[in-house]
């Protein structure tokens, strides 16, 4: 499978305001952008802004009255400091925005064989609360409403940013059609794991050969349990060994190696994909965005 260009879903409003000495990147996002403006594969991308959700969708996920408290700025001080986020209209409006955005890059990759959303990951919100920076859950968003409304049968969330996604466990655990796999630190946030499909604890300070031999062992695995109808990766760079909430040793090296073994395995067998950044944490967010490229390089030269 080839294609002219690969679709590139992205929002002007992704960026939140934090305080200077917070440790989540407000800004990555549009320098993300910039840097892929600027990269020597910019050629082959299509950009697309996302648009809003329908609020009938978002209740497919999550608790009608978190959605509401969510929207009218009134969670209660727990909820904010579960978030670990500056609860603002510009939050608020993001949240709404990155759902739509993970759910277009599905649709666009089912046209095409992939696309790419330029945010998303948000794994850690749960079905009633949010939590670790994440107010809505995109993956488990977009894999239920893809089922719901018919357009596939089975998803695979196949999440390696170095935390466990346990919002997405838990909310998809029960619906049908879903498979969940996590490659994530054992010695990481969250505090306790939670039970997905497969998950596969690493050990701390794990390097680029013995990471890249997991994860083709377990896309291997996956292959004889499941043959899903589309892929939601969750390409998060915080593996990277210099990561400040990382605790694994990846190099840039390993981490593009590790996004083309993904990309590979799924279009040597038809099977569409759907990227989105995941985390990634870095005083710079030049720096992050610099390492966020790494799907993108990746998916441009496999496709």
């Amino acid at each position: 499978m080839s294609i002219s260009k690969i679709p590139v879903i992205y929002n002007n409003a992704y960026d939140i305001s934090v305080p200077p000495t917070h440790r989540f990147n407000g800004t990555k996002f549009s320098e993300l952008l910039k840097c892929l403006h600027g990269s020597s594969f910019a050629n082959k991308l299509d950009f697309t802004q996302s648009s809003p959700v329908r609020y009938r969708d978002i209740l497919r996920t999550h608790a009608s009255d978190y959605v509401q408290r969510v929207s009218t700025e009134s969670l209660l001080p727990e909820e904010i400091r579960q978030i670990n986020l500056p609860i603002t209209a510009q939050l608020i409006k993001r949240s709404f925005l990155a759902l739509e955005g993970t759910y277009k890059t599905a649709l666009k990759a089912l046209e095409t064989g992939v696309a790419c959303h330029a945010a998303g990951g948000t794994h850690h919100a749960h079905y009633s609360y949010g939590s670790g920076f994440c107010v809505f859950n995109d993956l488990a968003f977009t894999a239920v409403n893809m089922i719901e409304h018919g357009l596939v049968d089975n998803v695979l969330i196949l999440d390696l940013d170095v935390h466990q996604g346990d919002g997405t466990i838990d909310i998809c655990r029960d619906k049908a059609g879903i498979y969940t796999c996590s490659l994530h630190c054992e010695q990481n946030y969250p505090f306790p794991k939670s039970q997905g499909t497969r998950d596969v604890p690493l050990n701390r300070h794990l390097e680029d050969k013995a990471y890249l031999h997991q994860l083709y062992r377990t896309l291997n695995d996956i292959s004889r349990e499941f043959t899903p109808d589309i892929v939601l990766y969750d390409a998060g760079v915080d593996v990277f060994f210099g990561d400040r909430l990382g605790n694994l040793d990846l190099t840039l090296d390993g981490i593009f190696k590790r996004d083309c073994c993904v990309l590979e395995h799924f279009k040597n067998r038809n099977i569409p994909i759907a990227t989105v950044i995941g985390g990634g944490y870095d005083p710079s967010d030049t720096k992050i965005a610099q390492r966020h490229l790494s799907i993108f390089h990746s998916v441009t030269d496999v496709f």
